[in-house]
């Protein structure tokens, strides 16, 4: 007999070699239908593997993103294997689970296109019909590759695997090297979709053999499957980059690829959004400065970019002298800091900047305003004791959840910790400090998850996650800490005792870049912007140019006075056309100026996506557009 410790830190009794699934079954059958994988002994694996030693174990259940993982892994292994029947000769390149789906690459020896999918697709669900189990077990290096003999790209994932040993997953015609997990049989790959066909170099590399990519994604019901089906599409309508089009926010143009141009609508939305980010963080003790945008090449040698980063860098001669534009604000706030002498009663030092920064990103990932070469960084550093992080952390995170809540999205936190190789300091101190950010995170009221090894060479650091309206996820906010640029610049302040220490420093971002979280919330909303943040909020149409236009203008001027972002229309089009275009220009407020409103002082106001109309006195109007902006305070 055995001892399995359960999540809950109870302790089963079992005999050797119980699988997982027989194990789970015995615990409660209900709860064995909705595992899909284990985690033994901190190790993922799939419900057939047996259970031989004293363990800890947990059930992966449905619902968890591991076993969503699991799930789309598997179908990758599906798509794999009808691939394989339907075009003999196919060569399999990988299939790893994505975010929200799966890919796999292959060789084929006739071309595929998107028309083939539901070939493609019909093959699989025989394929789930067949309900055929899935296997796990190992071959030593020599045998993998003679059983892969005909792949060479098998051949060359098994030259580069450390272990002595390969993992091989079969399932009936299908094999493939693989350190799994897998779901216990294709049965459960009921509900899949095959989204597109592109190309891949073969490990990312141009040199190397182009491939075809399918991508697709798994889920574990019909009704989870329909509903991201739903949100492709509504991703479809809802582009930036065609809705910046329609709503005239941006352009682009060949003469600066990579480099928005931000149209007069557009600036009213950006400068709302920085007036916003202004006020939040004059409230919570900041201040701003502005760093130059070109500095000497030696300002960024000493800061480490010109070794690290340089490929990514503009550079130009003046003066005989080499400069860069700043990819990153960092070295310019040190500069600041060390302009003045600080002292403990300082801190914590609250110090932020809107910095324009330029990137040389590869032409071919540019993307609307989500990559770009040129962007607005919403950065902050804030210096402080060792003492200090805890509770500072702790207040930026409640201020970043503040923020995300006026945008009603939600998020989730992972901490970065040391990595296993390349990191500066001592180990002692990435302790402390990552226990700081762990406790920060306790502290106002947060779980997170862990991600093992993925901070920064200089410090651990918390990301936050966003989930959109449509269920993506956003790497925007963070929280760094940065045992380097301290350092290197030799920052100090003057402790209690008199004596100089050197600071902890914090890097933190809190949308990221303006410019792509203004493409992540016209996506998240469908350019139907709230009130407080919309280009326009008001849109004044008279009935009668003739007898309307002066009572407008009077409006105009009126709300002009009272900050309200407005405009009219006083072209000779019908009335009906002017306010539907009101409407798909997604202005928040539609005013109709006819007789009875020019007599008695009134507007009628429509709203965006309302057909009920309302009549008020304009005093009455202004409040309720100043009411949403002070929603925000």
């Amino acid at each position: 007999m055995v001892k399995i410790t359960l999540k809950d830190g109870s302790v089963k009794e079992v005999e050797a070699g119980k699988l997982v699934i027989e194990f789970a079954k015995e615990l409660s059958p209900s709860l064995a239908k909705k595992c899909v994988c284990a985690l033994l002994n901190d190790k993922l694996v799939d419900l057939k593997a047996p259970i031989n030693n004293d363990s800890t174990l947990e059930l992966v259940l449905q619902g968890d993103p591991r076993a969503f993982e699991v799930l789309n892994h598997s179908c990758a292994h599906l798509v794999a294997q009808a691939m394989n029947r339907l075009y003999p000769g196919t060569r399999f390149g990988v299939g790893p689970a994505i975010e929200e789906g799966f890919y796999y690459d292959f060789a084929v020896p006739k071309a595929v296109a998107l028309e083939d999918l539901p070939k493609i697709e019909a093959e699989m669900k025989k394929i789930v019909k067949e309900n055929i189990g899935i296997n796990h077990y190992s071959l030593s290096k020599a045998d993998a590759k003679a059983k892969f003999a005909n792949d060479k790209f098998k051949c060359e994932l098994i030259d580069a695997i450390d272990d002595d040993m390969v993992g091989i997953y079969e399932q009936g015609d299908y094999a493939d090297v693989c350190r799994g997990p897998h779901v216990i049989s294709t049965g459960v790959l009921k509900n899949f979709k095959l989204l597109n066909v592109a190309g891949a170099y073969w490990r990312g590399d141009s040199n190397n053999e182009m491939l075809t990519r399918i991508y697709g994604t798994c889920w574990f019901t019909a009704d989870e499957l329909e509903t991201h089906l739903h949100n492709l599409e509504e991703r479809k309508k809802r582009d930036h980059r065609k809705l910046g089009k329609e709503l005239e926010l941006f352009m682009v143009s060949d003469y600066g690829p990579g480099f928005p141009f931000w149209l007069p609508k557009g600036m009213l939305l950006k400068n709302a959004l920085v007036n916003f980010w202004t006020d939040i963080h004059t409230k919570a003790g900041y201040q701003f400065v502005q760093t130059p945008i070109m500095l000497n090449r030696e300002l960024w040698e000493k800061s480490g970019h010109w070794f690290n980063y340089k490929e990514n860098m503009y550079t130009s001669n003046i003066d005989d002298s080499e400069f860069a534009i700043k990819p990153m604000n960092c070295p310019g706030g040190m500069l600041v800091y060390k302009n003045s002498i600080h002292s403990y009663r300082d801190f914590p030092l609250r110090v932020g900047e809107l910095g324009l920064v330029h990137r040389h990103e590869a032409s071919g990932a540019l993307n609307g305003l989500f990559r770009v070469r040129t962007f607005t960084q919403d950065d902050a550093h804030i210096f402080m004791t060792e003492g200090q992080i805890r509770d500072e952390i702790a207040n930026i995170i409640l201020l970043y959840k503040k923020v995300y809540s006026v945008f009603d999205l939600k998020f989730h936190i992972e901490l970065s910790t040391r990595p296993e190789d390349k990191y500066i300091g001592e180990i002692s101190t990435w302790d402390i400090a990552e226990k700081a950010l762990a406790d920060a995170c306790t502290k106002a009221g947060f779980d997170y998850k862990l991600n093992p090894g993925d901070g920064a060479f200089y410090g651990p650091k918390l990301d936050f996650k966003l989930k959109d309206s449509m269920n993506r996820i956003w790497q925007c906010g963070t929280i760094q800490l940065d045992m380097n640029l301290p350092e290197r610049f030799d920052l100090t302040y003057v402790s209690e005792d008199g004596s100089k220490k050197r600071p902890v420093m914090v890097h933190r971002a809190l949308f990221g870049s303006l410019e792509r979280f203004i493409g992540i919330i016209t996506e998240h909303y469908a350019g139907a912007f709230p009130t407080w943040l919309a280009p326009i909020q008001v849109k004044i149409i008279p009935v009668n140019l003739n007898y309307h236009k002066e009572y407008c203008e009077k409006l105009q001027e009126l709300f002009l006075d009272n900050s309200i972002r407005q405009e009219a229309d006083y072209r000779e089009e019908k009335l009906g056309y002017k306010i539907r275009e009101a409407q798909t220009k997604k202005i928040p407020y539609s005013l109709v100026i006819g007789d009875n409103e020019v007599a008695n002082n009134l507007v009628t106001y429509r709203k965006h996506g309302s057909t009920e109309q309302v009549t008020v006195t304009v005093d009455e109007f202004i409040e309720i557009i100043k009411k949403h902006n002070k929603e925000l305070n």
